[in-house]
């Protein structure tokens, strides 16, 4: 089992690009459908916290209930918050990557480069053509 953990959906571009990276460096991930298997409760509490977000920030509004469930209502509480991100998983920000050295939420696709033990193998560019690691495994932005 590996020691880093992606919350990957597969229809979401920059969780591909991610879950590329980490390939790119020589690691298989435990991949994690988070949508169909969201995390428990403390599970995602906890990686919320180590990301150095607060529960709103990793909260998702684009293609989501958002606006329905009235989410943008400031006086919610964290705890209402995680509450609708466990009963509608769409609303957890993506993709989350779990390392050793960290926990990021990988918007942009490169952040979890900061959070890889390994280097990059090869180049690499992200679906959309955009060079992220040059011919000798350098990272260009």
């Amino acid at each position: 089992m590996s020691d880093v953990v992606i919350y990957h959906n597969p229809k979401c571009g920059t969780s591909r690009n991610t879950l590329a990276l980490i390939r790119n460096a020589g690691i298989e991930p435990q991949v994690i459908e988070y949508l169909t298997t969201p995390p428990a409760r403390q599970v995602l509490k906890s990686m919320i916290e180590r990301a150095g977000l607060s529960v709103r920030e990793a909260l998702r509004e684009k293609g989501t209930p958002f606006q329905e469930l009235g989410l943008g209502d400031t006086s919610l509480s964290d705890d209402a918050l995680l509450d609708a991100m466990l009963a509608h998983p769409i609303l957890i920000n993506r993709p989350f990557v779990v390392t050793p050295t960290g926990v990021r939420l990988c918007r942009p696709s490169e952040l979890v480069l900061d959070i890889l033990e390994r280097p990059q193998r090869g180049p690499f560019a992200k679906e959309d053509g955009e060079v992220v690691i040059d011919e000798h495994g350098n990272r260009v932005r």
